[in-house]
């Protein structure tokens, strides 16, 4: 559904917060990278959250995420985290991710996958996704 061109990055760095007591990141703090890359990916798209759920009252839920963890990242690397539409439905989209440390070989550390559902903030019922939604605007 994508092509390269349409794949988001966005830098990162690990901090000692985000490790272990042997110096690589926790598991868990993956999925905090993930989301970081997410809400800049959809404020690139001029997705504003805090408006959509405000006027709009429209938000989003994680109802599936599927993680590979490929390589460890450790303390003071920079990463590069992706975002990018791989599927849309009527009321949900499915986004793939990845994490690579920023090196020579661009070491693949994490392989994902979330799926999203567009709800009314409301009543927390499926809504129709807005056709242009995901096009930069």
């Amino acid at each position: 559904m994508t092509d390269s061109a349409d794949i988001f990055e966005w830098p990162l760095r690990v901090y000692y917060e985000d490790t272990d007591a042997q110096g690589v990141v926790y598991y868990a703090n993956y999925f905090r990278f993930l989301e970081r890359a997410r809400t800049e990916w959809l404020r690139s798209l001029g997705v504003d959250q805090r408006e959509l759920m405000a006027v709009e009252r429209r938000i989003f839920v994680v109802t599936k995420t599927e993680a590979e963890f490929l390589a460890s990242a450790r303390f003071n690397d920079e990463l590069i985290v992706t975002a990018r539409l791989d599927g849309l439905s009527r009321a949900t989209f499915t986004i793939g991710q990845d994490i690579y440390v920023k090196d020579e070989a661009r070491t693949h550390c994490v392989r994902s996958t979330v799926v999203a559902a567009y709800l009314d903030a409301d009543n927390h019922r499926p809504k129709r996704v807005p056709p242009d939604f995901f096009s930069p605007s």
